[in-house]
């Protein structure tokens, strides 16, 4: 074959990548978050079931006698005030997709409200357990500590996460996965709570 039988064929442009769907960020988020809810509705089927049986079987009231009533009005401030911060990170996002240093206040305001339904919560641990309430007693406390204390806990980390997500956002290092993984997180946190709230005070 000859130089001047040669055919070049146009080349090729390279196939253009396609946008994920969901951000990793979010899409791990979303997988832990799922883990997570069904960590939490086993254990408050668990509580559920050992409740009914010590209710049934053992003809034991609830709360059992001599132990301290949870305060249920009380902590409808508590709940109150996590309910709202969720509002406010809702509108934090909104105003970070359109001008993401408008979003500072109400990102603040929702760790400022994540942060008082914690406090509170821990003035309640301290008041109940002057009145008598441990987990080593009866069920009764060892199951509102377990419960109670592990979204504590998860709320502890996630006002962690909105503490590092507005300083970021402070240093405009803050990017929309990330922050939307954290919102996720804490809805999750916020969301989970008027579950246990009805299931464990009432």
């Amino acid at each position: 074959m000859s130089e001047n039988s040669l055919v070049f064929l146009p080349s090729r442009p390279p196939p253009a990548k396609k946008k994920p769907v969901v951000s990793s960020p979010v899409l791990g988020m979303l997988i832990f978050t799922a883990t997570e809810i069904m960590f939490f509705a086993g254990l408050v089927s668990s509580v559920s079931i050992s409740r009914s049986r010590m209710v049934d079987k053992a003809n034991i009231t609830w709360p059992p006698a001599a132990q301290p009533v949870l305060p249920v009005h009380e902590t409808m401030i508590n709940t109150a005030a996590l309910l709202i911060s969720a509002v406010f990170l809702y509108m934090a996002h909104r105003r970070f997709k359109e001008e993401p240093s408008q979003a500072r206040t109400a990102l603040m305001t929702a760790v400022i409200l994540g942060s008082f339904f914690v406090l509170l919560q821990g003035r309640e641990w301290v008041e109940l357990i002057a009145q008598g309430l441990t987990y080593k007693g009866p069920p009764y406390g060892a199951f509102f500590f377990l419960v109670v204390g592990l979204h504590g806990l998860h709320a502890l980390v996630g006002i962690g996460a909105l503490v590092m997500a507005y300083f970021k956002l402070k240093k405009d290092e803050l990017t929309g996965p990330a922050f939307a993984a954290i919102q996720i997180f804490w809805y999750f946190v916020v969301l989970m709570w008027p579950v246990l709230y009805w299931r464990v005070y009432f």
